[in-house]
């Protein structure tokens, strides 16, 4: 179906011109992980989308704006092409598989950008070809938001499996902590029974062993604490 390019009616307002025109760039002030960076670009391709619909309208404004979304879309697609080396090895072959391969996520997008950067070129140039290449990125909206989809899906799975590792690991230190303050606490304790045999010439050491006991007891209570916030955190990863 021909996409349609001419003026939206009713006329937008001052603040819808300013929310579509608001350069993408400035809304990134802070690192985003991978998974979140991997969702945005759906919110992205369909911003970008949009301001080229409104720029082949005759809008200068949408034009300056769909060109920073494309920046921004096009670094990020890059950033999560670049980020699978710094996965594990069973991690990275996961994100290879999605993105790689004729039929793979990164092709999908790499086709997409294609489209927006000609027609933006061709917008530019006031083109009357810039129609036809409208119509294949809208034709092709589907198939880009099924691969932002597994993109963000596999990101997802990958973040969510390397969480339990870490809290598997951190479970396994903390047991070794928990052991080492429970044999503290019997060291403790046997210390106490002969400081009390040595009578007044053992109180020196039965304040030192009341002291190691109350330390064992507070690694004992942040060990507990420490098990219940990973355990935390990976349900909520």
């Amino acid at each position: 179906m021909p996409a349609t390019i001419q003026n939206p009616s009713p006329p937008r307002t001052a603040l819808q011109t300013q929310t579509l025109a608001k350069p993408a760039s400035a809304t990134v002030t802070a690192p985003i992980s991978d998974l979140n960076l991997a969702a945005r670009q759906r919110m992205l391709s369909q911003r970008m989308v949009m301001q080229t619909l409104l720029a082949a309208a005759g809008d200068a404004q949408q034009l300056q704006a769909a060109r920073n979304t494309f920046q921004l879309f096009g670094d990020s697609h890059a950033r999560l092409l670049g980020t699978m080396s710094h996965y594990d090895a069973p991690s990275a072959a996961r994100l290879h598989a999605v993105y790689e391969g004729p039929q793979g996520v990164n092709a999908t997008i790499q086709a997409f950008l294609e489209l927006m950067r000609s027609v933006l070129d061709l917008i530019s140039q006031r083109s009357p070809r810039a129609q036809a290449v409208l119509e294949s990125i809208v034709d092709s909206t589907d198939a880009v938001l099924e691969a932002l989809n597994a993109a963000t899906n596999v990101f997802d799975a990958v973040t969510k499996a390397k969480a339990d590792l870490l809290f598997k690991e951190l479970t396994g230190i903390v047991s070794d902590i928990h052991t080492i303050a429970r044999e503290a606490k019997v060291v403790s304790f046997n210390a106490q029974v002969m400081a009390a045999r040595a009578g007044q010439q053992g109180r020196e050491f039965a304040v030192v062993a009341t002291v190691l006991s109350g330390i064992s007891t507070e690694i004992d209570g942040l060990s507990r604490k420490a098990i219940d916030l990973a355990d935390r955190n990976r349900q909520h990863a």
